[in-house]
């Protein structure tokens, strides 16, 4: 699982220069190119690439690399969305919500939301029966959840990771 070791604020991005932003869009789609290839690709010696991409991880622009799975080839392609609503929305809360929800492991994602609920989480499990388990076990009895609402995907048109383009398209 990756995640955010760092808060980072947007004036971080700015203190990247053309170099960093070459090597974080490489390897946000090749997270397995090595370092010479990567260098000659950003036309640089290796020595400098690998320091630059040490830094970066070490800054924590990258936070990790993984392999990506087909759920549908492991047999877990049932999605599910649950809009959470929480019955206290005080810090502590809020705080008691969000430790417990990252030590699930059937929850993908996990957003909080400006809205009409708290909470949006996305949930990949085996089949609906195995849905209904994670809703009832470990869902429903988070610290101060008062009421979830489940949106089951048909069909997953696009999913993706984060990949890094510097600027807009």
């Amino acid at each position: 699982m990756v995640q955010n070791k760092k808060n980072s604020s947007s004036q971080d991005a700015y203190t990247l220069d053309s170099y960093d932003n070459a090597i974080l869009q490489i390897l946000s789609s090749d997270g397995r190119i090595s370092i010479s290839e990567l260098a000659r690709k950003i036309n640089l010696s290796k020595t400098p690439t690998q320091v630059r991409v040490k830094r970066l991880e070490t800054e924590g622009f990258i936070v990790g690399y993984r392999a990506m799975m087909d759920p549908i080839r492991l047999n877990m392609d049932h999605i599910a969305f649950i809009e959470v609503t929480l019955a206290d929305t005080r810090e502590s809360a809020l705080s008691a919500f969000n430790k417990a929800v990252t030590k699930i492991g059937d929850i993908e994602q996990c957003h909080m939301i400006a809205g009409s609920f708290d909470y949006l989480l996305k949930v990949r499990t085996h089949s609906m029966p195995d849905y209904r388990k994670v809703l009832a076990e470990k869902i429903s009895t988070l610290p101060h959840v008062a009421n979830t609402k489940t949106f089951v995907a048909m069909e997953s048109v696009k999913e993706s990771v984060f990949n890094y383009k510097k600027g807009k398209e």
